[in-house]
């Protein structure tokens, strides 16, 4: 018997379709500016159905086109060695598509023979690639492809069934290849319907129907960049991504055409502009005036207008690209610093410019009023392609903008302040207990009493029936002497004549030896084990959890240190946000300021390590176990393809010593009142 096609033939195809490389290929080659190309083939394609693709669903133009796939080797190298005049008019991009190792080596090696190409010229290599540097991203495996397509199928019959039950769940044998029944559409045909337009996301992505029978999986390709590390080794750098039919570069990261004009056609070097907000933090962002003439000798210019409008920018960094001096001298200022530094080398190994400006409201960002403030809003906004400075990662940033791989570890830390270490007029007697000091002085008049008994009982003592006794050895001369020896001073004294007296007075200079050493020992522990700064063993201190009246400690607002206590202990944070401050050198001042308007501040130990290394005052230190772990990274927004390449380039910064190198530089630590911070212009 003949069998007749299915009018509705439904599969998953997990191979990406000719039509969506040559999207993928068209979409690079426009991004650049480049109005033609060149084509090199090494697999058995269908050229001319591939170059009738390419007209219907691309504008560039085709100069040479090379067809290498049903060659053997000896065969493709004759092929080359004929056509090798035309590599000598390449201006253009060469696209190499399906050729592996072997092949692509010998389309290399004959352009190489002809000499040096073009400065303009860019090889574009298709699949396969090499492990550093594959076009597709990874499949998921054949598992997730067969679950996708079963939740599918569940999914379009759980719907039908809400429409019409009856035909979504005929339980009698049903195919697509039924004929309209009498009472309307046949089961098998309203399934069909419901199969054709279901779409999920499902294990290996969004998953839709193409042309009412293809499964078609999402489709996700990079683009890489062979280029050379701050080392000078050749590295593969991600330029772009390709998803949902649209191709996005990373700003900075591949140059267009247009960019790349010669001398006489435009700007010598352009380079991609990137619009970089940063917020001053010490030392990593220093701000200082600019020269009178607008200048920078050190540092960068950037400009502080107080605001975060995107049009304002725009007009004020328009007005300094064109060097009029319209741009008010209070806006320009010169920041420099550990950040700086990073940002500077980043945009030479990464070939991008950048223009810089200060966050307008001086915040990092939090959720306020429905909407987000400081570097995060900025970002959010489209206001700032990048936030550089001591931007913290949380959880809480993270779910709305892209941060970095963390460029410095640091956690959270409690700064406070020493006391004045006057001490009270009765100071001398902390050493000892009163009863100590009440038994002391009861058996010094103790001591004293029996002394003048002894001394009047003996018929040798110094009284008047005593034997030619000129001088009298009364209760008063007893106390005379037991003072002396107890304050170990010489004075002129009457010492007893009896030898019991004699006795009991050498045992009262040996009580005051011991009484007097346990009193040194003792006051010089006392003076130096005195309290002189508020005693914090962490952020679950009682102080902090249970403050007496008088107590205040604070942050800055809107920091990741509020938001951390926030979450943790809220009973604290609505405690403390009356005493928060806008700024780390706000809360630093309120600490010192007399008397102090703040007992503890709470913020970023790197910041406030620093704050106690430049102390000249030495009245500043960090108390309690660290907590919070964090790190600092560079803000971008959501799904932003820099995210990836600058983090390459900060682990590449990490191994090589340029981290520490800016760390000895910005940030190294001394003891307090020997440091002398001096900027390296």
């Amino acid at each position: 018997p003949v069998c007749r096609q299915s009018p509705f033939h439904f599969h998953m195809d997990r191979q990406s379709s000719l039509e969506t490389l040559v999207d993928v290929l068209v979409s690079v080659l426009e991004a650049n500016d480049w109005q033609e190309t060149n084509l090199v083939f090494c697999h058995p394609w269908d050229v001319s159905g591939f170059l009738s693709l390419w007209a219907h669903r691309s504008q560039l133009f085709l100069h040479t086109v090379l067809d290498l796939g049903y060659l053997d080797e000896p065969g493709a190298t004759r092929y080359l060695q004929q056509h090798r005049e035309r590599f000598r008019a390449l201006s253009s991009p060469v696209l190499v598509l399906g050729c592996d190792l072997q092949r692509t080596r010998l389309v290399f090696r004959v352009a190489e023979e002809l000499g040096p190409l073009p400065q303009d010229f860019h090889w574009m290599l298709g699949s396969p690639l090499s492990a550093g540097a594959c076009g597709e991203a990874t499949r998921p495996p054949l598992e997730l492809f067969i679950q996708d397509t079963v939740e599918l199928v569940s999914r379009a019959i759980a719907s039908a069934a809400h429409v019409h039950p009856d035909l979504a769940l005929l339980q009698t044998t049903m195919n697509c290849n039924e004929k309209h029944q009498a009472g309307g559409e046949s089961s098998g045909l309203f399934l069909s319907r419901f199969l054709a337009n279901t779409s999920f996301h499902g294990r290996t992505g969004p998953v839709r129907v193409e042309n009412t029978a293809l499964v078609r999986p999402e489709q996700q390709f990079r683009v890489w960049s062979l280029r050379r590390d701050s080392r000078g080794d050749p590295t593969w750098v991600t330029v772009g991504t390709w998803r949902h039919g649209k191709l996005e570069l990373e700003e900075g990261a591949w140059q267009s055409q247009r960019q790349r004009q010669s001398p006489g056609e435009g700007a010598v070097g352009a380079r991609a502009r990137l619009r970089v907000v940063t917020l001053v933090e010490h030392p990593f962002v220093f701000t200082r005036e600019a020269d009178e003439d607008g200048s920078c000798p050190a540092g960068q210019l950037c400009l502080d207008p107080g605001t975060n409008d995107s049009a304002v920018l725009d007009a004020l960094f328009e007005e300094l690209g064109a060097g009029n001096g319209s741009v008010p001298r209070e806006y320009r200022k010169c920041c420099y610093g550990y950040c700086i530094d990073l940002l500077e080398k980043l945009a030479e190994d990464m070939s991008f410019d950048f223009e810089l400006y200060i966050v307008g409201d001086g915040k990092y960002g939090a959720w306020k009023n429905g909407r987000w403030t400081g570097l995060v809003g900025d970002l959010l906004s489209g206001t700032a392609h990048m936030a550089v400075t001591s931007f913290s990662i949380n959880s809480a940033r993270s779910k709305v903008i892209d941060f970095t791989s963390p460029f410095f570890s640091t956690s959270l830390g409690i700064l406070v302040r020493t006391k004045d270490t006057a001490s009270p007029i009765g100071a001398f007697m902390w050493p000892l207990h009163w009863t100590m000091w009440v038994g002391i002085f009861v058996a010094l008049h103790m001591t004293a009493l029996f002394l003048t008994l002894y001394e009047w009982k003996s018929p040798y003592g110094m009284t008047p029936h005593g034997r030619n006794r000129m001088k009298i050895f009364s209760y008063s001369s007893a106390l005379n002497l037991c003072y002396a020896i107890l304050f170990g001073r010489t004075v002129s004294s009457k010492t007893p004549k009896c030898c019991t007296g004699r006795f009991l007075m050498n045992l009262w200079a040996i009580f005051c030896l011991l009484v007097l050493s346990s009193y040194t020992a003792n006051l010089a522990a006392v003076m130096v084990g005195d309290k002189t700064f508020e005693e914090l063993s962490g952020i679950h201190d009682p102080k902090l959890h249970h403050p007496s009246q008088g107590f205040r400690f604070g942050t800055v607002w809107e920091s990741s240190a509020e938001e951390y206590i926030k979450k943790s202990f809220p009973e604290m944070h609505e405690y403390m946000r009356r005493y928060s401050v806008p700024t780390t050198p706000a809360g630093v001042t309120m600490l010192k300021t007399e008397p102090p308007k703040l007992n503890a501040f709470i913020m970023d130990k790197s910041l406030l390590d620093y704050e106690v290394s430049i102390d000249s005052d030495c009245k500043l230190l960090t108390v309690g176990k660290p907590f919070a772990i964090e790190g600092y990274g560079i803000g971008l927004p959501q799904n932003s393809p820099l995210t990836s390449n600058i983090s390459e380039f900060i682990s590449r910064y990490k191994s090589s010593g340029f981290i520490d190198l800016l760390h000895d530089k910005w940030y190294k630590m001394v003891p307090c009142g020997k440091r002398v911070f001096a900027v390296t212009e």
